[in-house]
């Protein structure tokens, strides 16, 4: 098999020596004072972003930091960010603007900015120019060097910023450290970067050319995780279709489907995500026999119609697009399908718009993420001329998301009475003596309990619905 650009542990090893000198200092600092150095990390964006940070975290952690409980008292802010919508941008800027204050009054605290933004050199540019208290920029393709960089960035007398951001595809680091945010369930990265350029993301651009992981390599680490009492694992992937295309011998993603399900202790697998062009008839199959994979599949569209399709490049039509949709529910019939849409792509009519709609009729998703078009700088749809109008977008917008709403709590209702596997994740957020978790097909559901069955498996039956969750009580 082709081990292209592939490094192993001995990589992360490499950095060992500065871990080692920065856990010293801190070590020092904790003799002295009697305190442990700390870190914040805010995250913003998709999974890969929420994994990237984990390992941070490890990382963080073997240098002799814990994790702090707010930014004024944390040692170390890191912000880790996303480029794919502009909303995510401005809270970013917004954000570390504010820490300002933050830096002048404790000169000594390190503030540290990472991930898919600082893969744009326009944003470093910014960063350097009119925030000058960031004390660390890099980007998504070196996090394992964090260490390194932390420690060029303190042994300097004069304290100037350190910014190193890699213009290449990346490495595929294996070895890292990682701090997961639960102890039952966990993401697994099994490819990084993108080669489908769609002409609205900047992924591409961020996260770089398609890299798979080694088998072998994902394997070891979901039986690791099993070991540790891990249930459910989420397969991460900006296109988990495409897995394996850079191997010389054939692996495919549903053969690696296959290999996770022979693992003892795993109960439960996910995965996103899936590109429709790509999706094959082998990995509709593996809903069907694999016993771990659950019943649930996250199929972005987009759009619904051929023309804006075309111009996003995403090398389907909407016809390709339902012929799938037909082949996964003649399998799966009960499959829980979600998507994401985007509303008012430059040069969408009304009947384009319109198109959109009646697909979403048509396939009845259980969700779908729905986004306002907002031009990304550096992508081919920044500079089209045809831009939609606000008003419009809005308009739209609100008019798609009531039809997905509708569609959802109608498509809810059916699970009344029914009694389900729930994954149990932790307390509500809006009350702290009912516990929420998730069944197979990813549905969010409530139910009063005890904070002792939290990473546990528990049948729940279903007594009230909502447009985005059920509510139930715990039978035996």
């Amino acid at each position: 098999m082709n081990r292209i650009n592939i490094l192993d542990s001995q990589n992360f090893t490499n950095q060992e020596y500065y871990v080692d000198l920065i856990k010293a200092e801190n070590d020092r600092f904790e003799t002295l004072t009697g305190k442990k150095k700390s870190y914040l990390i805010t995250t913003f964006g998709c999974q890969m972003n929420e994994h990237d940070s984990e390992n941070l975290s490890g990382i963080m952690q073997d240098m002799g930091y814990i994790e702090a409980d707010s930014q004024e008292e944390a040692d170390i802010i890191v912000y880790n960010t996303c480029a794919v919508r502009e909303n995510a941008e401005d809270r970013f800027f917004g954000n570390i603007g504010a820490l300002k204050n933050l830096k002048k009054q404790n000169p000594d605290k390190i503030l540290a900015t990472c991930g898919c933004m600082m893969q744009q050199d326009e944003v470093v540019d910014e960063i350097l120019a009119k925030y000058r208290h960031v004390d660390l920029i890099f980007g998504t393709h070196n996090i394992y060097k964090f260490p390194e960089l932390l420690y060029t960035y303190i042994s300097q007398e004069d304290k100037k910023t350190v910014s190193d951001v890699w213009k290449i595809d990346g490495d595929v680091i294996e070895g890292l450290p990682s701090i997961r945010r639960y102890d039952f369930k966990s993401f697994v990265n099994i490819m990084y970067g993108c080669n489908n350029f769609c002409t609205y993301c900047i992924v591409p651009y961020t996260r770089g050319r398609e890299r798979s992981r080694l088998p072998k390599d994902i394997i070891k680490e979901i039986e690791l995780l099993a070991k540790s009492g891990v249930k459910e694992i989420t397969l991460l992937g900006q296109n988990v279709n495409s897995y394996g295309n850079n191997f010389e011998e054939k692996y495919t993603f549903p053969m690696l489907l296959k290999d996770i399900d022979k693992i003892d202790g795993i109960q439960r697998v996910r995965f996103m995500t899936s590109h429709p062009k790509d999706i094959s008839i082998e990995l509709i199959d593996s809903f069907v026999e694999l016993n771990k994979l659950c019943e649930s599949l996250h199929l972005p569209v987009q759009s619904g119609s051929n023309s804006i399709l075309q111009k996003m490049n995403r090398n389907y039509t909407r016809q390709d697009y339902l012929k799938k949709i037909e082949a996964i529910k003649s399998k799966v019939p009960d499959i829980a399908l979600t998507t994401d849409i985007i509303v008012g792509f430059p040069g969408e009519t009304d009947q384009d718009f319109k198109d959109t709609l009646d697909l979403v009729k048509q396939v009845e998703y259980d969700l779908a993420f729905t986004f306002l078009y907002s031009p990304r700088p550096g992508t081919k749809a920044a500079v089209m001329t045809d831009q939609v109008p606000e008003e419009v977008k809005k308009e739209r917008f609100n008019q798609l998301l009531e039809t997905v709403n509708e569609i959802a709590a109608r498509k809810n209702k059916a699970y009344l009475g029914k009694i389900e596997e729930v994954l149990v994740e932790g307390l509500s957020k809006n009350n702290d003596q009912i516990l929420s978790g998730r069944n197979r097909k990813n549905k969010l559901i409530n139910f009063a309990g005890d904070k002792s069955k939290i990473g546990q498996i528990v049948n729940v039956k279903i007594t009230a619905t909502k447009s985005f969750s059920l509510d139930g009580v715990e039978v035996d």
